[in-house]
């Protein structure tokens, strides 16, 4: 067995999350307000805001085109890794090449060529997004699977995806920070177009800053049983798929997904449209989600231990529930605007400790028992297919999102934004029905019969 992950790389390795999480918050938040913006925005509209079909708007095919593939490359890039003989080891490598394009990208995805409606800055954005997500595949599909390599027994695994649950929350509320500084940039005479520009360059060199510390801090020979594979990427991702308890599990993740990427889009529109406050506030938000989050952090680390992490996600996924409905009557009730958001908050924000450190350790205990039963490791697929799950998802999220913010043909339609909340309930309700399915002793089990 390779050495065991000291603390201090366990912390290296968990500082890239913050910083993939910093530029994927970045686009996750801000892409569809910036490309469908409000009328008090300030934020001229930069690709046509016209719906076909009823349904089928401008925004929401580019987003759901750089979803899919975005998709489609996860086991493509989980197979090149899973296969890769470099010298400094199959994921590193990957990490490496994709830290400053992935950087890069996240900004010329909000900068547009020619200044106001143009079909010109839809093509510049489908073709800078897809970029974008390619080189937000290569390295993240890769970082993933050294969670299972890096940590060597499932209580190793837990620690490592605890920790890296708190930096991909640091990222996040660091990304939701963005609104006060484009607002400082615009009280020094900036228009609001390159004020949030400006805020974005800023944000990326930080986040490329994170991405780079594992890259180099990190000995992947040193610390993980990286034998390359041979079986190619079909055969893979069929054996992938073969595993019972991995599919139930992803097809949970995927609504819950499709739910979840609802909510978060839409919650500036909440902030901003449903309870007429500021769009500060989502900073203010983030952050206490955060912290709401950290707080539960320890306490779901020593429960999953004792109760399984089956139960716990079945409460969060009830909790989601609760906060989905409740998020559909936002300025409706008989209380100030802002305790309406606190509440909000308080009830998901532990929920979100739950989905922010189990899924991960659920999927590194079904590939580490897998490569038990098969005799063959292929980490790289399991993390790169639940990506790919995950991330048709959001897709369909995307799809769903901007056509019920559209209704109106502004971002402005009270009752697409309300209705966003409807959906995510149903499909976390989709969502806790798969995970009832899936059968966490047997799994649990055939680890423990290996130790």
């Amino acid at each position: 067995m390779k050495e065991k992950l000291p603390f201090s790389k366990q912390i290296a390795y968990a500082l890239g999350q913050l910083g993939w999480s910093l530029l994927s918050g970045i686009i996750g938040t801000y892409l569809i307000f910036y490309y469908i913006p409000t009328e008090k925005s300030g934020i001229m509209v930069a690709i046509p805001q016209i719906a076909l079909f009823g349904f089928l708007t401008i925004i929401g095919m580019i987003t759901m085109l750089g979803r899919f593939f975005d998709a489609v490359t996860d086991p493509w890039i989980a197979t090149l890794s899973d296969r890769c003989r470099s010298k400094n080891g199959r994921r590193i490598t990957y990490m490496r090449r994709a830290a400053v394009p992935f950087a890069v990208l996240t900004v010329l995805v909000f900068w547009n060529p020619i200044n106001g409606e143009s079909v010109l800055n839809a093509i510049f954005l489908t073709v800078s997004l897809l970029l974008f997500y390619l080189f937000f595949t290569m390295y993240v599909t890769p970082y993933m699977a050294l969670l299972s390599e890096l940590g060597h027994t499932p209580q190793e695994r837990l620690n490592l995806s605890t920790y890296i649950s708190v930096t991909w929350f640091i990222g996040f509320a660091l990304a939701s920070q963005a609104p006060i500084l484009w607002n400082a940039f615009v009280d020094m005479g900036m228009d609001k177009q390159n004020a949030v520009r400006l805020a974005f360059v800023v944000f990326a060199a930080i986040g490329l800053i994170f991405l780079l510390i594992p890259v180099f801090a990190i000995d992947e020979k040193r610390y993980c049983e990286s034998i390359p594979s041979d079986i190619k990427m079909i055969e893979s991702i069929k054996a992938t798929f073969r595993n019972r308890e991995f599919t139930i599990f992803a097809m949970s993740d995927l609504v819950y997904w499709v739910a979840i990427t609802v909510f978060q889009n839409a919650l500036l529109y909440y902030i901003t449209v449903l309870l007429d406050r500021p769009e500060e506030m989502l900073g203010i938000l983030f952050i206490l989600l955060g912290v709401g989050s950290f707080i539960f952090y320890a306490p779901v680390n020593v429960l999953a231990k004792k109760f399984g992490k089956k139960k716990l996600l079945i409460i969060a996924f009830l909790m989601f529930i609760a906060a989905f409905i409740y998020s559909i009557f936002l300025g409706k009730l008989p209380f100030s605007p802002t305790l309406q958001a606190y509440i909000l908050v308080i009830i998901a924000s532990i929920p979100m400790a739950i989905f922010g450190i189990l899924p991960n350790v659920v999927i590194a205990d079904i590939a580490e028992y897998d490569g038990i039963m098969t005799g063959t490791r292929r980490e790289g697929m399991f993390f790169g297919t639940r990506t790919f799950v995950s991330k048709i998802g959001q897709m369909i999220s995307m799809l769903i999102l901007s056509a019920l913010l559209l209704l109106r043909q502004n971002g402005s339609n009270e009752m697409g934004i309300r209705l966003t909340a409807v959906f995510a309930a149903v499909f976390c309700v989709i969502g806790l029905i798969f995970l009832l399915m899936y059968n966490e002793d047997k799994v649990l089990k055939g680890l423990a019969d290996q130790r």
